[in-house]
Order: C-alpha cells, then structure tokens, then sequence
C-alpha cells in the first residue's frame, strides 16, 4: 500500500501541517487503522479507498477517529493528483463522517468544500478556563449540525493577538476537564490575515494541532458575522504556523491552501 507524508497548508516541507495518507486498495477495519494511525503518530492519518462515485475517506488521530479533518482532506486530494489516482482536472470526491466533500485544484491551492459548523454561546466550566489559563471575552460552543451532535470545540476569543499567541495551556490538566478541543482565536494586529488561532485536544493524543481545517469551519463563520465579510485569511500561530484561505457560503465553507509531499513509501503491514 502506498503511503505519503503531506504538509498541509503550506508549500515549504516541514511547515503547516503534516499527515499521513494510506492509499489502500480494498477496504480496512477499523482496528487496523487506528494501529497505523499510532504508528505514524501524526495529528491525523487518512485512509483513502476508491469507490465506484469517488473515494471513501477516514481520519484517524494516534487515538481515535475523528468525524472531521480538514488538514488531512487537502493532502488526501494531494495524494490523488500526485500519484496519478485522479487527473489535475477531476475533482476529488470524499464520502466520509460529514457527509460528501469535495475537493478542486485552483492554480497553485487546493480548494476543499466543507460544512460550515457554527458556533453558539455558551457558558464553560471553570476548570477548563483554568487549564488553558484565559479569560476570554467571549466563550463559544460548536452547534449540533443537522440535529447530529459531532466531535464538540469550544472556542474562546482573545482581546489580542499576543494573548494567542503567548497562551500556554496546562496540557494534561486540559486531558482531564474535557474531550473537547478548545481553539483560541483573536482579530488579527498584522495586514496579512483577518484573525489567528490555536488549537488544543489533549483528550484526542494531540496537545496542539499546527493547522485545523475543521476549526476554521467554525472560524470562517463566527469571524464572518463579526468582521461583516465572506472572504477572510486566517492564519494558525502554532510554531509550525499556517494560512488557511475561507470563503463563506451559506451552511458551506471553502477552505484553500497548499500541500508538499516530504515522504513516499510502502506500507508492510
């Protein structure tokens, strides 16, 4: 079985964000995946298998699946076009957790179209605030999507961009409080993006994610009412670091950004 190791969310090796993908011939059990998921011990590893409308799509973490990745999407269409599995033209088809996704090249980005996840207000316990250490300004919850509770975030927004910037979260109190991931976010003090983000899930085996496509399916639409815009840039200031392109439609985001492959080999087992 092939497999590849893809920065996401950036064109230089070693930045953004890395993640597997397993391009399998025939499909797997669950069991299996999650082992070659703690194996590669990266944020998330894709498991791709053609179907006859596309190809079905897994996301695992070192420790469990997950309903949703953005990250490992986009190196999952990479995988595709580079290995010649789809045409640079053809749209990559995903059947997944979240329903069907889509993914497009647009020059140099890829172009993925995802469920837009709301956020909601909601009041927190105080155990988490005092594991991440913050006193945000305002504290979020992600909304049930079509009556079907998914993987749960809280997003807390800062009043700078410093404070996000310098956060440093007690990771295994965090484990302890809550499964939920918590992404912190403020308006962006520089020209080159709208607003930045962290992302913590210490309860998935991952303390910091370096770049969440599936955060800024609830960034793109909390930033969007509170900057009035449909198009922003974020970036994700984790020390690997990364631009996440959105654009809003309606119950649907369009999340874009590059990908390098740093490792192709063969899977043994």
């Amino acid at each position: 079985m092939t497999l590849l190791q893809i920065d996401a969310f950036t064109d230089v090796p070693f930045k953004g964000n890395p993640a597997a993908v397993c391009l399998l011939e025939e499909p797997r059990d669950a069991e299996w995946m999650q082992a070659v998921a703690a194996e590669m011990n990266l944020s998330e590893t894709a498991f791709v298998v053609r179907r006859e409308d596309g190809f079905g799509l897994r996301w695992f973490t070192p420790t469990t699946e997950v309903p949703l990745c953005g990250h490992a999407t986009l190196a999952s269409a990479h995988a595709l076009w580079e290995t010649g599995k789809l045409k640079q033209d053809e749209t990559a088809r995903f059947h997944t957790l979240s329903g069907l996704l889509t993914a497009q090249r647009n020059g140099a980005r890829i172009e993925m179209n995802l469920p837009a996840i709301p956020i909601e207000e909601t009041i927190i316990a105080q155990g988490i605030l005092e594991a991440v250490g913050l006193q945000p300004r305002f504290v979020g919850r992600t909304a049930d999507r079509n009556g079907e509770a998914k993987e749960v975030n809280y997003l807390f927004e800062l009043d700078t961009e410093d404070a996000v910037r310098n956060a440093r979260p007690n990771f295994e109190q965090l484990k302890k409080e809550t499964d939920a991931g918590i992404i912190i976010t403020a308006r962006a003090q520089t020209t080159d993006c709208d607003f930045v983000s962290r992302y913590f899930v210490p309860a998935f085996g991952i303390n910091e994610d370096p770049v969440t496509g599936a955060a800024h399916c609830s960034l793109a639409p909390y930033w969007s009412g509170r900057l009035t815009k449909t198009e922003m840039t974020g970036y994700q200031a984790s020390a690997r670091g990364g631009f996440v392109y959105a654009r809003l439609l309606q119950n649907r985001v369009v999340l874009a950004g590059e990908a390098v492959t740093v490792l192709q080999g063969i899977l043994m087992g």
